[in-house]
């Protein structure tokens, strides 16, 4: 269960695992670029690719919906980037339950921006967590983190191609483990929880009374998206 770029990764080593792939859920088609042509998501490309079978619900509230995804008859569910909430009857119908590849070392930056707000706020280490899900945003239970270091050199778009690929081989492991009953479920620290509030194009928007610092810091963070501009 995913849509953008970043997930593609965590689907192509599944397959490539031997996973059986019953079904790939991603968000509906929508208009883009200039054209406003209908696209599929890069995950839904990806799955077409690879002759799986797509389904883009616009919500999974629906019984019915939920009744489709419970017949599935699923072990596991793995959701990255998604971008649809999973209410109860869904998480609990795979069972071992729904796993989410996330982009950062929890419980610091949940929510919907990770990979920038951890940028933005100059931290010199970032991650992978995988956690089981709960109805909570991003606060189930943990199962593995790899760490990753942010250099004065890392820019969001880096990042997010070095967290994919990790991502990718860490889900990996923990399916595994999750196989040969080694997982132990770690509960999230009540310490050290932040949020990474969802990105604006208008925080691109450089405020010259900030200092260098934070300033150098927005622009490898908004790197490619939104940019950061200031107008004359």
């Amino acid at each position: 269960m995913g849509t953008p770029d970043f997930a593609v990764s965590a689907l192509r080593m599944l397959v490539q695992a031997g996973h059986t792939i019953v079904a790939v859920y991603s968000q509906p088609p929508k208009p883009a670029g200039r054209g406003q042509e209908i696209r599929r998501s890069p995950v839904h490309r990806a799955a077409s690719e690879l002759n799986l079978k797509v389904r883009t619900p616009k919500t999974l509230r629906d019984e019915e919906e939920q009744k489709k995804f419970a017949d599935l008859n699923l072990d596991a569910a793995i959701v990255v980037a998604y971008g649809l909430i999973l209410p109860p009857p869904i998480l609990a119908a795979p069972r071992f339950g729904c796993f989410n590849i996330h982009a950062s070392l929890l419980p610091r930056w949940r929510g919907a921006a990770p990979i920038q707000r951890a940028l933005l706020a100059g931290d010199t280490e970032t991650g992978i967590t995988i956690m089981q899900m709960d109805a909570g945003l991003d606060t189930g239970p943990m199962l593995a983190q790899d760490k990753l270091p942010i250099t004065p050199q890392t820019t969001a778009e880096t990042l997010h191609d070095s967290l994919s690929i990790r991502g990718a081989m860490l889900i990996g492991r923990v399916l595994n483990d999750l196989v040969a009953e080694k997982i132990t479920l770690i509960p999230q620290p009540e310490e050290g929880v932040t949020y990474a509030a969802k990105l604006t194009r208008g925080e691109g928007r450089i405020d010259w009374n900030k200092p260098a610092s934070e300033l150098e810091r927005q622009i490898r963070a908004f790197e490619p998206w939104p940019g950061s501009f200031f107008v004359l």
